[in-house]
């Protein structure tokens, strides 16, 4: 797991590339992420958190344009609606349309999807060239890593 600074956004990319998992800070916590296209970097991160597969993951994007294929066959009027909270820190909810994993579903025929007004997440989105998965950083039952400090306490160099 990489920590992610303006400098080591190259480093991060890179470990997201190579399906590893980095942590990085959100809007309201730190999160783990991944690239939600890769079957083994999605068990990886479920993994280190001890997180039940069934509960789902967050996609976060730096832009509307990155979650259209996950979008599709949505109504144009919610896709606007969400497009007006965006971006921001609100997640939606919407039915899962088939592209994404059973493993950042859940299994539960919905996807959260979030446009992240968070420079460091937006900018890690952007330079990755999609969205990533976003999960909050803290293993199952603790309170999630409001500071970097935490997160090295949780997972160290894992």
């Amino acid at each position: 797991m990489a920590r992610f600074g303006h400098p080591s956004l190259r480093i991060a990319t890179a470990l997201l590339r190579a399906g590893g998992v980095v942590a990085y800070p959100t809007e309201a916590v730190w999160g783990l992420g991944c690239d939600p296209g890769n079957p083994q970097a999605l068990a990886r991160i479920l993994a280190l958190k001890g997180r039940d597969p069934g509960k789902g993951l967050i996609l976060v994007a730096a832009e509307l344009a990155m979650l259209r294929p996950f979008l599709r066959g949505l109504d144009h009027r919610l896709i606007a609606r969400m497009a007006a909270t965006w971006p921001g820190p609100v997640t939606w909810l919407i039915p899962d349309n088939g592209v994404a994993l059973p493993a950042v579903t859940g299994g539960r025929g919905t996807l959260a999807v979030r446009v992240s007004a968070h420079p460091v997440a937006a900018a890690l989105s952007r330079a990755f060239g999609g969205p990533i998965v976003s999960t909050s950083a803290n293993p199952q039952g603790l309170p999630p890593a409001t500071r970097l400090p935490e997160v090295k306490a949780y997972f160290g160099a894992r």
